[in-house]
């Protein structure tokens, strides 16, 4: 099976140009970088120990930035590789600037590629992220005696279905991988299935917060969010849009001064969604934009990245996307930690222990369609809310779980020091 999978891989490479062509297109590439992805480096290894992390983007790499701050301090740690797949994701760690932290894409993953990468970064431990299982990376880090370890490892039902499908195959995959943490009690037990030798459930990574959050609202906009009714809708992919539009355009009726903020997931969308909001007779300003903000504004669009923690915190009604459509829905434990009351779709099957435990606690309604939703946010701007247990308790969490798997991490990282 690893011969058909190099077979494809190998042809993926051949039309690689033509892909990557069409992604600038697209401004789904970094016409500067994205020849990392090809092992033509941006960055310099430092001397001593590098220790590699990889997300396949911008969701998994927010969940270990509190990780990344503190393993930043360890002196022995010369320079922390951050890998991802996406331009979106570069975009964030750029923004963040974390001590140590260098940036590359991923590399396409054939044999080839995969050795080159290796032999340049020397990595002394690995740390995959999520469900990000790359074969000949996978083999070609275990010929080097380095450890690999899945963080926040998450299986699927319908994912592990696949995986199983191809049993032989998936159990010498999973097998190489040394220890992994996963997110969920399911996960668990799916990737123990699939033959990963040692499994720990500690929490979902998720939970824990960075120590340097930072929350900017330009003050030409505070003015307008004080005087307003608002709702955010975050994280939205196709046709969400429009289905919030409608949710504010049935407000309206009601609340004369209703602001809808929507961030949608991937910004390279946002003229699709500024045009077709505008097609439903709405006023919409761009984030970004060097226009004055209108009073009479039914939707702001934030167009930038790294902006959604300060929109929750002066937003307390917050629909997560994602989950209208059959995608699966987002994380919404940012949310959820500024005090913010949580509306999702139907469709939330990638956080379904995380929205179970925010049901129980009263803070997440489900909705299936417009009509619920308008129900649902009409209630909501008359709720008073009581963020402060919420997020006592979300913090209590997200603190312990970071504790034990920073402890895990750093063990494996002295462990394996050059």
């Amino acid at each position: 099976m690893i011969f058909i999978y190099r077979i494809l891989i190998n042809f993926i490479f051949l039309i690689s140009p033509l892909i990557i062509i069409f992604r600038l297109l697209k401004k789904k590439e970094n016409i500067k970088r994205f020849k990392e992805k090809f092992c033509f480096f941006s960055e310099k290894r430092s001397q001593g120990n590098v220790v590699w992390f990889h997300g396949a983007s911008v969701g998994e790499l927010q969940s270990i930035i509190p990780l990344l701050e503190k393993i930043g301090k360890n002196n022995e740690i010369k320079q922390i590789l951050l890998t991802s797949n996406t331009l979106s994701s570069s975009k964030i760690i750029k923004k963040l600037k974390i001590k140590k932290v260098v940036h590359q894409f991923f590399p396409i993953d054939t044999n080839f590629l995969s050795k080159k990468f290796l032999n340049y970064w020397k990595p002394s431990s690995v740390f995959f992220i999520d469900s990000e299982i790359w074969p000949n990376m996978i083999f070609n880090i275990k010929k080097r005696n380095v450890p690999i370890t899945l963080l926040n490892g998450r299986i699927t039902k319908k994912t592990f279905k696949r995986w199983k499908s191809i049993s032989r195959f998936s159990n010498n995959i999973f097998s190489q991988i040394d220890l992994c943490l996963s997110s969920s009690f399911e996960s668990k037990k799916f990737l123990t299935k699939l033959g990963v030798k040692k499994v720990k459930f500690i929490g979902n990574l998720k939970f824990s917060q960075s120590e340097n959050e930072k929350i900017n609202i330009p003050n030409n906009l505070k003015k307008i969010i004080f005087k307003k009714k608002i709702w955010c809708a975050s994280s939205t992919h196709n046709n969400e849009e429009k289905f919030c539009g409608l949710v504010h355009k049935e407000l309206s009726k009601k609340y004369k001064n209703l602001l809808t903020i929507i961030i949608p997931r991937h910004i390279e969308r946002v003229n699709k969604i500024e045009k077709d909001l505008k097609n439903m007779n709405l006023i919409v300003h761009k984030h970004e934009s060097q226009k004055k903000i209108s009073f009479n504004t039914d939707i702001y669009i934030v167009n930038s990245y790294g902006q959604t923690k300060s929109f929750y915190s002066v937003c307390k009604n917050v629909f997560l996307g994602g989950s209208i459509i059959n995608h699966g829905g987002q994380n919404p434990l940012e949310a959820a930690r500024y005090g913010c009351n949580i509306i999702h779709g139907p469709n939330i099957s990638n956080f379904k222990e995380i929205y179970k435990f925010l049901k129980k606690n009263k803070i997440s309604t489900q909705v299936f369609k417009k009509k619920h939703m308008v129900d649902s946010l009409d209630k909501l701007f008359t709720k008073k809310i009581s963020s402060k247990k919420i997020k006592r308790k979300l913090n209590y969490i997200g603190l312990n779980i970071l504790k034990n798997t920073y402890k895990e991490v750093n063990f494996i990282i002295k462990k394996n020091e050059i």
